[in-house]
């Protein structure tokens, strides 16, 4: 058995998000869609130290010396320092050089030092009706602690000069309740932007007006949280209540980042770490004048129609037909959908359909993160309106989404669907939904499993697949799989879906080790792994063995990454891709050769500890021909890309895979091609 090195996931993802600035320096992309991954890369920055960063600063808090690949957390979180610190100085360069692209295109962003006269009097106006009101200065004292800050805001930090001393605030930029983008008009023609900071900056002295003072300035601040969720088991309570519990620490909890305007005095940023009881030995880092870059996701519509992606017409399905019920053409056909190539109202269409259908007895879904005002929620509570027996297994514990899914769990009891709230011990991150028909003197079931999130607002820039089945060896053991969540006992066979912490490990090493087999014997053995993350052990040693012993492991992998593709020690090498393109590349697609009897899976599930071992997961076997065509074409393309695609080799350099080549390939928009003239 080999014992690969591990690379560390921490590193690893953050040569994922290093892929997201790439973005946004390709000429390719056009300008304003470049200026959003730079939001998108902030905002998974912020995520990344909320999660991934505090759990290693709990680690480390406690001694623990190694992870799970050998290295040491304190060790590890130096090095994410270096690194982010490295790429940030990279990000305030693109964001620079962005900045004189839009100038040229007649968009430009100033501060409040470059508001002409007229201009001025126009902020003046805003600031008086939309800002002031919502402004409400914290003024920084030696004897009184700091109120509870906000991880999801920026704040200006201010210095109020007098003579002989100085007074020290906090205003909080209410980018919660107003935009943080402030258009300007403009009879120039062109566009002027100020942010929502800087307006505030402009009329500092009216906030302050009650105070004598020979100067006022301002730095901006920004704080991070750790996001993880201490619950208790406290069998006396629900758990509704201990997770609105545990949501009310996590405002409170413990930073993990410190981020501030390299500008500030060394002075007040001193007062503000000592307030927070926030070490210099801890991660505060120094940037522009610009935090929460997240926001740049929602910039405005602005500018002429080549600075954004041309729009996509979503495909339909040729099995799918206007008029017609979509159960019927399921009865007849297994039916996949492709999103967002094809649009998420199929699956709100079919759900609306069961809940009017006299026929459909009853309903049943996961649901881990919802749209906001969810069609698909809706769309149950209209079923159970109907006299539909309905259940809605609801994890409480989607990161982030916590109070949002307590919300929802409390609307779908008032309108009396049934909501099973998880299962104990494990995370439901299995994307299901089981329609009960009776058909003559039966009940006809039919499934629908997917690798993403019921959400018609992702679905929209997510990719992802889902299945649509009337197979009675599918349903079943998706009925199996609810009948788990309603009796946690009743732990039913699987011999068709794989679902974890049952069986998913096991028959995906079972699978692998019979590649293995076939190369020993003389035939040919292939996997191909697409998933977000790949970081279990066991998985990669099993998938480095593979490929030692002669099978065509072929990785494609957006996220973290531990594979140590190359081991000339070990004699093994790995062939393994990551794709950031136009949609984020959500799916997960599990291929084995198989002896050419193929088995081809999509799956809500990566190959982390956490979801083979901690979740309940589920992954599906395709067996209708031309669906698995269709995958198998998906996947090829995937792998033919020359224009998204990165090489995850060994020094991660992020170089796009056969750039040189010709013709260049790119694979989401093939793919979209594909399915149009095939649906048309």
């Amino acid at each position: 058995m080999l014992n690969p090195t591990l690379r560390n996931k921490e590193i690893s993802w953050l040569s994922f998000n290093e892929r997201l600035l790439q973005e946004a320096t390709k000429q390719d992309v056009p300008l304003i869609e470049r200026l959003k991954f730079l939001g998108i890369y902030s905002n998974n920055l912020d995520e990344f130290f909320r999660v991934r960063v505090a759990i290693l600063r709990r680690l480390a808090s406690i001694g623990k010396l190694t992870l799970s690949e050998g290295d040491n957390p304190k060790v590890i979180l130096e090095r994410i320092e270096q690194i982010v610190v490295e790429q940030g100085v990279r990000f305030e360069t693109i964001y620079n050089q962005l900045l004189n692209e839009l100038a040229d295109e007649g968009i430009i962003i100033i501060n409040e030092k470059q508001l002409t006269l007229s201009q001025g009097e126009y902020i003046t106006a805003y600031f008086k009706k939309e800002v002031r009101p919502r402004i409400m200065p914290i003024i920084l004292k030696k004897s009184q602690p700091l109120p509870l800050l906000s991880d999801d805001a920026i704040y200006l930090a201010v210095i109020l000069s007098r003579t002989s001393k100085e007074e020290y605030a906090l205003i909080e930029v209410p980018t919660d309740i107003l935009p943080r983008f402030v258009i300007i008009p403009s009879d120039d023609g062109k566009t002027y932007i100020i942010l929502l900071e800087d307006v505030i900056r402009y009329e500092l002295n009216d906030i302050f007006y009650m105070f004598s003072f020979k100067n006022i300035s301002s730095w901006i601040v920004k704080l991070t949280r750790d996001a993880e969720l201490d619950l208790d088991d406290d069998v006396a309570e629900s758990y509704v209540k201990i997770v609105a519990k545990s949501l009310e620490k996590r405002g409170n909890s413990n930073l993990v980042r410190f981020v501030h305007d390299k500008e500030i005095p060394e002075k007040l940023l001193s007062i503000l770490l000592k307030k927070l009881n926030f070490d210099r030995d801890d991660v505060v880092i120094g940037g522009s004048r610009i935090h929460n870059f997240k926001d740049f996701m929602a910039f405005p519509s602005v500018g002429a129609k080549h600075l954004y992606y041309m729009p996509i017409q979503p495909v339909g399905h040729k099995d799918i037909q206007q008029g017609k019920a979509y159960l019927s053409a399921i009865a007849h056909n297994d039916i996949m959908f492709h999103f967002p190539y094809q649009s998420f109202y199929h699956f709100i269409d079919l759900l609306r359909e069961a809940s009017i259908d006299p026929k459909v007895t009853e309903i049943k879904m996961t649901a881990y993160r919802m749209a906001r005002n969810s069609n698909v929620i809706h769309a149950l509570i209209n079923a159970a309106r109907n006299g539909k027996k309905v259940t809605v297994v609801l994890e409480l514990r989607a990161r982030f989404n916590e109070q949002e899914n307590i919300d929802w769990g409390n609307l779908l009891t008032k309108e009396g669907v049934k909501v099973i709230l998880g299962v104990p011990g494990l995370k439901v991150h299995a994307k299901l939904c089981l329609i009960s028909r009776k058909e003559e003197k039966e009940t006809r079931q039919y499934a629908c499993i997917g690798t993403g999130n019921f959400n018609e607002i992702t679905a929209r820039v997510f990719s992802d697949q889902l299945l649509c089945t009337a197979d009675t060896n599918i349903t079943k053991e998706v009925s199996r799989v609810f009948d788990f969540f309603d009796r946690n006992y009743k732990i039913g066979r699987f011999a068709h879906l794989l679902v974890s912490p049952l069986s998913l490990r096991s028959r995906i090493i079972k699978m692998i080790k019979q590649e293995i087999s076939n190369v020993r014997s003389g035939l040919e053995g292939k996997i191909y792994l697409k998933c977000n993350n790949l970081v279990d052990p066991e998985i990669i040693n099993m998938l480095c063995l593979a490929a030692k012993l002669g099978v065509n492991v072929r990785l494609n992998v957006r996220g973290m990454f531990s594979v140590i593709t190359e081991d000339t020690e070990l004699q093994y090498s790995i062939a393994s891709i990551g794709m950031i393109d136009r949609y984020l590349e959500h799916s997960r697609v599990y291929y084995f050769y198989n002896n050419g009897d193929e088995k081809l899976f999509i799956s809500s599930a990566d190959f982390m500890s956490r979801n083979l071992d901690r979740r309940v997961e589920v992954a599906v076997p395709v067996y209708d021909e031309k669906i698995k065509e269709e995958l198998k074409q998906f996947l090829e393309l995937q792998w033919k890309d020359n224009t998204a695609a990165r090489v995850l080799d060994v020094q991660l350099n992020n170089q796009i895979k056969d750039s040189d080549r010709t013709p260049k390939v790119k694979a989401q928009l093939e793919y979209y091609e594909i399915l149009r003239n095939r649906n048309e």
